[in-house]
């Protein structure tokens, strides 16, 4: 089997593909993404184009330092055609919920493959999320319950928990929403050799 890298610093990524059963090794990607982001904005380019470029960076840039076979994911929220960003307080992350409260976001899941420093594969896949209208007091309650992970994820939420109850529905794949495409990455596993087919 091919030698696998996951270009992610990600829990809940790694935990998707180790849940699998693939052995990989994780290597933190080291890449400027609020510059990309702001490039890209600069451009013109919308959410999912961020994502993809990031996932696609990542993906590329670890490959061509360790010499292997490297995977790189990006999760992008958009709503109202807007890019929203993680939150750096849990204030920030509370601001945001309050603005997706009620409302329909879009959560754009990017996954690239690299070999040799160039992108071979890549995919990704937008869930339709509705976030129901929830009181300021579960909110306050679910700030406290979840605390600092909040901020590692898009949106400010963490769909694996509690996070379930601000949702009254969803359209789309659970892992891609959890922030990477399992199954078409697997596939994309098996034609290079690194799983077995």
């Amino acid at each position: 089997m091919r030698r696998l890298i996951l270009a992610s610093t990600s829990s809940a990524r790694a935990a998707i593909l180790g849940g699998a059963g693939v052995t990989f090794k994780t290597v933190p990607p080291k890449v400027d993404e609020t510059e990309i982001k702001a490039r890209l904005i600069g451009e013109g380019q919308g959410p999912l184009a961020v994502a993809k470029a990031l996932a696609a960076c990542k993906a590329a840039l670890v490959s061509q330092r360790h010499g292997a076979l490297a995977v790189g994911a990006d999760q992008t929220l958009e709503c109202g055609g807007a890019l929203i960003d993680k939150a750096v307080s849990l204030e920030e992350a509370g601001a945001t919920m309050l603005q997706l409260r009620g409302r329909e976001h879009l959560l754009h899941s990017a996954v690239a493959l690299a070999d040799a420093g160039q992108v071979v594969w890549s995919a990704h896949e937008t869930a339709r999320m509705f976030m129901r209208d929830f009181s300021e007091a579960f909110l306050t309650d679910y700030l406290a319950c979840e605390g600092e992970r909040l901020l590692t994820t898009v949106g400010g939420y963490r769909l694996e928990g509690e996070g379930a109850q601000l949702f009254e529905r969803i359209e789309g794949d659970y892992f891609a929403i959890l922030g990477l495409p399992l199954l078409p990455l697997l596939g994309a596993l098996r034609a290079r050799g690194a799983l077995a087919t």
